[in-house]
């Protein structure tokens, strides 16, 4: 199942969206618009090109663990993704993503111009990874975790299990994983 994690902004809303595997945040993008219409209408898209399944939205709470006006803000956008799409929209604490997002671009060297317009993509996949992680272990842990499932899924659509011609099998990938950690 492909996970969408979104931080919705005000002039810049970042997305991240999972591969298959839930295991690593496979693609970025930044939807530049202050136009709530604009931003459902590409986050809708982004939907069906790559088939996501469930909705991580940035609940930004402040420090303290109470909630102000951008998360109600962001609660309202989360129930009308809820209608727009039909898809399950989890609001997930964001705090510290951005600032997080800021050090991480600032100190592969890029100058406040260009952080300016990816931190919030970044910010999303700071989201989506905590979410993953998160959850991943919870699975683990439960023992739901579907090994030999999800060892015969391909990596890119997930659906193919190992026969299409042009995707790398999970089983595949772990096996070469281990390879190069031996070698």
């Amino acid at each position: 199942m492909k996970i969408m994690a979104i931080d919705y902004g005000d002039a810049h809303t970042g997305i991240a969206i999972s591969d298959y595997t839930e295991t690593l945040a496979g693609y970025s993008d930044t939807i530049h618009s202050r136009r709530q219409e604009e931003v459902l209408s590409g986050i809708q898209r982004l939907i069906a090109e790559h088939g996501v399944q469930l909705l991580v939205l940035g609940y930004p709470r402040n420090m303290d663990g109470t909630e102000g006006p951008r998360a109600e803000k962001c609660a309202a956008f989360g129930a009308l993704l809820r209608q727009a799409t039909g898809l399950e929209v989890i609001l997930w604490d964001e705090r510290r993503t951005t600032i997080d997002a800021h050090n991480i671009l600032f100190q592969n060297g890029q100058n406040a111009k260009k952080r300016k317009k990816t931190v919030d993509a970044v910010a999303a996949a700071l989201m989506l990874e905590g979410y993953l992680t998160r959850y991943g272990l919870a699975d683990w842990a439960k023992g739901r975790y579907e090994t030999e499932t999800k060892a015969s899924a391909c990596i890119e659509c997930g659906a193919c299990e190992g026969r299409c011609p042009y995707h790398l099998p999970i089983r595949e990938m772990m096996k070469r994983v281990a390879r190069e950690f031996e070698g």
